[in-house]
């Protein structure tokens, strides 16, 4: 085992947008338009809420994974209320997008939708709702309560308007504002909408430009991708309107498993002004003068809800032309009351722009726990925002009174030292670098995360799931991201939970089939087990093709990160036997690695169960393992890069295999969705293959190849972001690539380390100087720590918890010799092999 070790302005910003917006430019070209100039004293840039444009990496075709499917609105870091729009679709675009002509959208029985309910080419809006996810690959989660300002008669179910042709309004990005904290639209129909929000509640200000037949359409059933009940029920005497949603189905369209319910959101709504009338609407028939309605969308035979079901109210208004209605809403996963008590006491009587300047607020404060230096405005924008998104998820999930909803469908409390409880972790993707920053940013925040999730294990039989959605497990992807996780929130300082519980019970999920580990159900994308067929890993070494996994190959380099992940952590507590088995397990990679996989080059491959490999081979085919090719996947040993070196036969054979996963034979970079052949760095598979340079020497190909990447992928643009964004994993990629960092390692805070392209920067216990970062400076020439030189490339885990600099000195042209010797490369860590 090689462990060497080196030795504010936002008045201003608001009235400069206010200004630029009255005279008549678009309302986000005014938000960039209105960064502040450097502060003079740190050289840091300040007002960094100016930069960011939510707006960034909304725009995408309808095939899904091809956008960064993130969703703007108003909400604060991590909160649990998400108030944005929810967008319909016009038949020329589903056309243009899919090819879904109406005559088949009604065939399908489809109800089309967008990740994160935005999509930047739509048009249409058919409501406002209060929770959302941002970047998911499935299509749809959550959506939930949608309202819509509406001015036309109710004259048929809105049940029965399956791409919201009638019960919609159009917009254009030109009378759209989207700003950390708020959204604005002005639709069509002449009602502009302004959206605020708290963690667990939103504002809503609703301005009808004419009050004839002015009402809003509460579409309770609605949620993105269905419903199993839904209830609304209107007080007009009191202005309020209540109810709820019970909902699920994540991903259920790719089976079965999930087309299920596993939480109910419960809601509270206030108007300041009177309700003059209401009516309600179940499936197909419409009741004029009716007050409340009950009945849920379904999630169909195929998990996509049937045309024709459902229900919801309408309030009218009255109203005078050119006023506001203002909506209040609290929600909660437990109760009206405790809907109610959110409400209560995060907005009491605020005004719409106390509870805005205070949400900017939080996010500036959020944002600023990263500084940089830098006169590009463009980077500026992409990096903060990139931020921005990666602090979105997980979700506070419990309610101001402690109480939240379990995996066992009961009420708790937070107990101990946790603050507050949290939802919506995609496992997956997170655990490769979002949660890291998450905790890097705040320790506090790192350990109720952690806390959290044991919290939902304890309360699923001792089963961490993969893919938590609210207050449900889902088993998408595959692996066993929990576990690295929490190796990932001890190793990166936070250890205010339940340490030593949650490694008992991960150490029992790793030793002990379970049930679900033995079955079947729900696989290949929702396998129920933590360690799917743990018993083959326990007596073949590997994860055979004829398992309970989505696919064996991929299944078996996830797990044996989580073994690494978890022989980390055993080793901090002080279990050296657990940690030297788990290690020793960590090494199960090399059991399916084939030397003879083609003709000329080895690869991971399947293999069956009695041993043999698994037939019709082609290690550029993307459908053989889990998002991914087996040429994608080859990369994806973060603990073991020297291993890799010499399974591939040496440092040298290494690099080149690099170098033709990166390029084409005609040396041009090929990054983002081409063959399967080459690299897909928009991709969670892989994101780690540009920093494996350093294990071949080559640590000026990963500074090349990451700039690169950043350069060719991540734009200021409305698709600016490459490949969905998977709830802040892809930005937070960029955000470490930015500060020329990454956290390599599953279950270790060590550090490798690329050239960073802001002259200044701080993050953490970390300060970076690196004076000639510009586009053409993309090489690390001299590097020193804490003023001693050093060619390592990689810093150790000294930082957590003391203060370390980084002095760069960056060069067009390499330096050769830094990361090059066997001694100045990051660790790797080989075990012994069964």
């Amino acid at each position: 085992m090689n462990q060497n070790k080196p030795v504010r302005h936002l008045a201003l910003a608001a009235l400069a947008s206010a200004v630029l917006v009255a005279c008549g430019q678009a309302p986000n070209a005014a938000n960039k338009n209105a960064k502040q100039s450097i502060n003079m004293q740190s050289n840091y840039v300040s007002d960094v809420v100016s930069y960011v444009d939510p707006l960034i990496g909304t725009k995408g075709p309808f095939n899904h994974r091809q956008a960064g499917n993130v969703s703007p609105g108003a909400l604060v870091p991590f909160g649990m209320f998400n108030f944005g729009p929810e967008h319909a679709y016009t038949e020329d675009l589903l056309a243009e997008s899919e090819g879904i002509s109406k005559k088949i959208l009604e065939e399908k029985k489809r109800v089309p939708v967008s990740p994160g309910g935005y999509n930047y080419q739509a048009s249409r809006v058919k409501g406002f709702s209060f929770t959302r996810l941002s970047g998911t690959g499935c299509l749809g989660a959550s959506g939930d309560i949608p309202v819509m300002p509406f001015t036309k008669d109710m004259t048929f179910s809105p049940a029965t308007d399956p791409i919201n042709a009638y019960y919609s309004a159009g917009f254009s990005h030109e009378n759209e504002t989207a700003t950390p904290g708020y959204y604005q639209v002005g639709l069509d129909n002449g009602v502009n909408v302004e959206l605020a929000a708290t963690t667990r509640t939103g504002i809503a200000n609703f301005t009808f430009k004419q009050a004839d037949n002015a009402k809003l359409l509460f579409r309770t059933a609605y949620s993105q991708l269905g419903s199993g009940d839904a209830y609304v029920k209107v007080n007009a005497s009191k202005g309020e309107i209540t109810g709820y949603v019970t909902s699920g189905n994540f991903c259920g369209y790719l089976g079965e498993y999930n087309r299920r319910d596993y939480y109910t959101l419960h809601f509270v709504a206030k108007l300041d002004k009177p309700i003059s009338g209401s009516g309600a609407w179940k499936d197909a028939e419409v009741f004029a003068g009716q007050s409340s309605s009950q009945g849920g969308m379904g999630y169909g035979d195929n998990g996509w809800p049937d045309i024709g079901k459902g229900s919801g109210v309408w309030v009218d208004l009255d109203i005078n032309s050119g006023e506001t209605v203002q909506m209040r809403v609290g929600i909660s996963y437990v109760s009206l009351d405790n809907a109610r008590e959110n409400l209560q006491k995060e907005q009491s009587e605020q005004s719409f722009a106390q509870v805005r300047q205070n949400a900017q607020n939080a996010w500036e404060e959020e944002l600023s726990k990263v500084r940089v230096e830098s006169d590009d405005t463009s980077k500026l924008s992409v990096f903060y925002t990139a931020l921005y998104h990666s602090l979105y998820h997980p979700n506070v999930f419990s309610d101001v009174n402690g109480q939240y909803m379990g995996f066992d469908q009961q009420v708790h409390s937070v107990q101990g030292n946790q603050a507050q409880q949290y939802a919506n972790f995609s496992g997956w993707d997170v655990y490769r670098s979002q949660l890291q920053l998450v905790t890097l940013l705040d320790k506090k925040r790192g350990s109720d995360i952690a806390q959290s999730l044991f919290n939902q294990a304890n309360q699923f039989n001792g089963v961490w799931d993969r893919w938590t959605h609210n207050a449900g497990p889902t088993g998408v992807m595959s692996g066993d991201p929990s576990t690295i996780a929490i190796a990932n929130f001890v190793a990166f300082g936070a250890n205010d939970f339940d340490v030593a519980g949650a490694y008992d019970s991960l150490y029992k999920a790793a030793t002990e089939p379970t049930e679900f580990d033995l079955s079947d159900v729900g696989c290949p994308v929702f396998c129920r087990g933590q360690k799917p067929s743990l018993d083959q890993w326990q007596q073949l070494g590997y994860i055979s093709d004829q398992s309970n996994s989505w696919e064996g190959a991929s299944e078996t380099l996830e797990q044996a990160s989580s073994y690494f992940s978890l022989s980390q952590l055993a080793a901090r507590l002080g279990k050296h036997q657990d940690a030297s088995r788990f290690a020793n397990e960590a090494g199960f990679w090399r059991n399916i690695y084939n030397p003879a996989a083609t003709e000329s080059l080895g690869y991971i491959q399947g293999r069956n169960k009695d041993g043999s490999w698994k037939g019709d081979f082609d290690p550029f085919s993307g459908h053989l393992f889990v998002e991914g090719s087996p040429a994608q996947y080859l990369w994806m040993i973060p603990h073991d890069g020297a291993g890799l070196a010499k399974v591939l036969g040496g440092e040298q054979a290494m690099s080149q295999r690099l170098d033709s996963h990166f390029r084409k034979p005609d040396g041009t970079w090929v990054l983002y969705r081409d063959s399967a052949e080459f690299s897909d760095v928009s991709n969670q598979p892989s994101i780690l293959s540009p920093w494996m340079y350093l294990h071949t020497g080559e640590a000026y190909k990963t500074q090349q190849t990451v700039r690169q990447t950043m350069k060719d992928l991540w734009l200021d643009t409305p698709d600016g972001i490459p490949g969905q964004d998977d709830l802040g994993q892809m930005s937070s990629w960029y955000v470490f690539s930015s500060l020329g960092l990454y956290p390599k390692y599953p279950g270790r805070a060590d550090l490798v380390l690329s050239s960073p392209q802001f002259k200044k920067a701080k993050i953490g216990n970390l300060t970076l100087n690196a004076p000639q970062a510009s586009g053409e400076h993309i090489y690390i020439d001299t590097l020193k720590v804490n003023g001693k030189a050093t060619l390592n490339s990689w810093i150790d885990e000294s930082y957590i918890n003391t203060p370390v600099t980084l002095d760069f000195t960056l060069s067009d042209t390499p330096n050769k010799a830094f990361g090059q010797a066997p001694d100045n490369r990051p660790p790797s860590y080989a075990p012994s092999i069964r």
